[in-house]
C-alpha cells in the first residue's frame, strides 16, 4: 500500500505539491491539516485519547479527531471522512478558523501544519476505532480549559494551541 500523502501549502493555503506523510513530518514542511471539535447539546466537547501506538503524541488527549486532507478533498469532506474512520459517526461540520503552527516532537518528527478548525454537533456515543483511539469522553469546555492549565502534559500540542489562541472560535455557546 502506498504511503498516504499530505498536501504541501504556502502560508495562504495554496497547494504547492504533495509529499509522503512521514517525509513531511521528518522535514517539517508546511502542509494542510484539520481539527474537528464535536459538541453535544450540553456544550460538552467530545475528547479522544490517542491510541497508545501512535507515532507521535500517543496516549494524549485531544479534540474529537484530526488528520490531513487528501488531494481533491474539501476540508469538510476530509473532516467527515476522518470523523467516521476514527469515531464511527458522521455529522454536519462547519469551518471556523485556520492557523499555522509548528511543533517538534521527541521522536525527531515535527508537525508544521496549516490547520483548519471545524465544529459540529452530536449527542450519541461514538463507536471508536481502537487502532486510532484509546478512549473518549465528554467534557465541559471550562473544565477542559482548567485541566489544560493544571496538566498540560496530558494534551496534544495542537489542541493546546487551539484552546489558547482560538477559544472564541470553538466555544459554540459563549457565556
Amino acid at each position: 500500500m502506498e504511503e498516504e500523502k499530505v498536501i504541501l501549502v504556502d502560508e495562504n493555503d495554496n497547494q504547492i505539491g504533495l509529499m509522503p506523510k512521514m517525509e513531511a513530518h521528518e522535514k517539517a514542511v508546511l502542509h494542510r491539516a484539520f481539527s474537528v471539535f464535536i459538541f453535544n447539546d450540553k456544550n460538552e466537547l467530545m475528547l479522544q485519547q490517542r491510541a497508545l501506538h501512535k507515532y507521535h503524541s500517543p496516549g494524549l488527549w485531544t479534540n474529537t479527531c484530526c488528520s490531513h486532507q487528501r488531494e481533491g478533498e474539501s476540508n469538510i469532506e476530509a473532516g467527515k471522512r476522518r470523523l467516521n474512520e476514527e469515531m464511527g459517526f458522521v455529522t454536519d461540520l462547519r469551518e471556523t478558523t485556520s492557523f499555522v503552527y509548528k511543533a517538534p516532537f521527541d521522536n525527531g518528527l515535527t508537525e508544521h501544519e496549516l490547520d483548519h478548525v471545524m465544529i459540529g454537533n452530536y449527542n450519541e456515543e461514538p463507536i471508536i476505532n481502537k487502532d486510532e483511539v484509546a478512549n473518549w469522553k465528554w467534557m465541559p469546555l471550562e473544565d477542559v480549559k482548567v485541566d489544560i492549565a493544571l496538566s498540560p502534559e496530558k494534551y496534544t500540542a495542537w489542541f493546546k494551541i487551539i484552546f489558547e489562541k482560538f477559544y472564541e472560535h470553538i466555544n459554540v455557546n459563549p457565556s
